[in-house]
């Protein structure tokens, strides 16, 4: 990909499908990257970038200023989350078929894996129990929110985002999640999908947008602040 360095900040620049300009600023680093509509002149992108110095530099400070947080290993004694809350991580070596089971009195996640498995593959085994976990929830939450949204998805679906908590294809009407959600109090997640089911009535992030948000759940900031408090990822400006 193309990168520029826009008055001594180096950025990359994407270009895209879109008509509007994306900026973000992503975690450890801080680096810089711009997503630009396929035919805009490279004049414009430089000046969206230096209009916007002033936020790149104070969320490259944020990010900089934030613990860095350590390598997951996927031993006993770590502590994994799960709908908002910590759980210690305890392995259990076994034969058997890998799985996860949660012990929420005693605020625990035993994980079985044979000996001989790896980070990564322990790893996939609790990845796959989210995406489980979070597939059965959403039916229900869907149920609840379409109707009060006036508004329903076609198909919906979860992935692994890097930069987005969801997306929503207003042609297909086709919602997808992000599997991290399923880490996060439940209101996070379904303020992400009252989001989402919104651009269904309005694309743009506009007025319009806005006030159906205020809409459909009035207290929609409340529940933003909370999924963003603990970000690790990416920062956003459009």
């Amino acid at each position: 990909m193309p990168h520029l360095l826009i008055d001594d900040v180096p950025v990359e620049l994407v270009r895209k499908n879109i008509r509007t300009l994306r900026l973000t600023v992503s975690a450890p680093e801080g680096h810089v990257r711009v997503s630009a509509p396929l035919r805009l002149p490279a004049a414009a992108i430089f000046d969206f970038v230096r209009a916007r110095r002033a936020w790149i530099e104070k969320h490259q400070t944020r990010i900089q200023a934030r613990p860095r947080p350590q390598a997951v290993a996927f031993v006993s004694g770590e502590t994994h989350y799960y709908q908002g809350r910590p759980y210690e991580l305890r392995v259990h070596l076994t034969a058997g078929k890998p799985r996860v089971a949660l012990h929420e009195a005693a605020g625990c996640l035993d994980l079985y894996v044979p000996e001989e498995s790896t980070a990564e593959a322990r790893g996939l085994v609790l990845q796959a129990w989210y995406r489980v976990r979070l597939k059965e929830q959403l039916p229900a939450l869907l149920a609840r929110w379409e109707p009060v949204v006036g508004a329903q998805a076609a198909a919906w679906g979860v992935k692994q985002m890097r930069t987005r908590w969801g997306t929503c294809n207003t042609r297909a009407r086709r919602i997808w999640l992000s599997l991290e959600l399923i880490k996060k109090p439940v209101v996070c997640l379904e303020y992400v999908l009252v989001h989402e089911l919104v651009h269904l009535h309005e694309r743009l992030h506009n007025a319009r947008f806005w006030g159906l948000m205020d809409q459909f759940m009035p207290d929609w900031r409340q529940h933003r602040t909370a999924l963003n408090a603990t970000v690790t990822g990416e920062l956003h400006a459009c």
